[in-house]
């Protein structure tokens, strides 16, 4: 679980409910948000920017609470969730709404409504290895991130062998493309994969030089409902920078998702067309994985 964020008691007049004097004349309302969030980067570095501002979701909530008529609590609860949701390092929101002169009929001291809503984006995540033995190593790397808390492996593409680009003279790399769903932030997905890659011995020496895991955060979230995350951050750029222009990406990207789309700048680019206009000639067919890594289905169709 995340670390938590609260706020209790936010206040406001309001004017939901189904029954035209609430609407006309309105009632107090309150709300507890609580927010699950990954604090480790701010609490590393002691800034703003690197969590939730929540005098932020107070005003958002206070204004959905005061703000134009609904009918049902629930509907003012799941709103307030889905704004709280829109800030990129908020990864779950409970929302509690308190409507204590409710028009029961009957004696009571609160009625309230409860919603818990969850982030969940679709991200790619791009392995390559060429050190040790690389279609173990991108194997278990693959079973590592789905075991992962927050995250769901969706489908993995085929090994391609790719010819190393840039960097020192070096072997051979085997790479793959996989498509997962997660709740965790940007942040928090990237840390979490290069502790994956720190499990498999990965060493940041030499840039571009040979390695025994790499997994790079391509994209994350939908860029065709503009529902991508676009960040250019020191510790994170996202879609990746070079991604666009990379074949041992784009090809076995297009093998398991063809109605992939990749933002390039102030476009969204269909990724089998971006991979069929670079020379890929130094990207082959690799061998088989070596053992399908969640258990039975064959490579590249699994699902759950």
């Amino acid at each position: 679980m995340s670390d938590r964020i609260a706020l209790h008691g936010i206040a406001a007049r309001g004017f939901h409910g189904v029954l035209a004097e609430e609407k006309a004349v309105g009632q107090p309302f309150s709300a507890d948000v609580v927010l699950e969030v990954d604090t480790a980067r701010a609490g590393a570095s002691d800034d703003l920017s690197h969590t939730v501002n929540y005098a932020e979701v107070a005003a958002v909530a206070h204004g959905i609470l005061a703000g134009p008529s609904l009918d049902l609590v629930e509907t003012v609860a799941n709103r307030i969730a889905e704004a709280s949701l829109r800030h990129t390092v908020v990864e779950a929101v409970e929302v509690t709404v308190h409507k204590p002169q409710a028009p029961v009929g009957v004696p009571f001291d609160d009625v309230t409504v409860s919603v818990r809503r969850e982030r969940d984006v679709p991200v790619v995540v791009a392995l390559g290895a060429n050190l040790g033995l690389p279609a173990e190593t991108l194997a278990s790397a693959v079973r590592e991130v789905d075991a992962l808390d927050g995250v769901t492996v969706q489908r993995a593409s085929p090994l391609v062998e790719t010819d190393p680009v840039g960097g020192p003279e070096q072997p051979t790399y085997l790479n793959a493309v996989l498509v997962a769903r997660t709740r965790l932030s940007p942040w928090h997905l990237l840390r979490e994969l290069h502790a994956v890659e720190a499990r498999h011995g990965r060493r940041r020496e030499v840039r571009w030089g040979a390695r025994t895991l790499d997994l790079d955060l391509v994209q994350y979230g939908d860029p065709r409902a503009g529902g991508d995350v676009v960040l250019d951050d020191p510790e994170l750029t996202l879609p990746h920078p070079r991604a666009h222009e990379r074949a041992f990406v784009l090809v076995p990207w297009s093998e398991v998702d063809p109605a992939a789309r990749l933002r390039v700048g102030a476009d969204v680019a269909d990724v089998p067309g971006l991979a069929a206009r670079l020379d890929s000639g130094g990207v082959r067919p690799g061998p088989p994985w070596p053992a399908p890594w969640w258990g039975s289905a064959p490579a590249g169709e699994r699902s759950r």
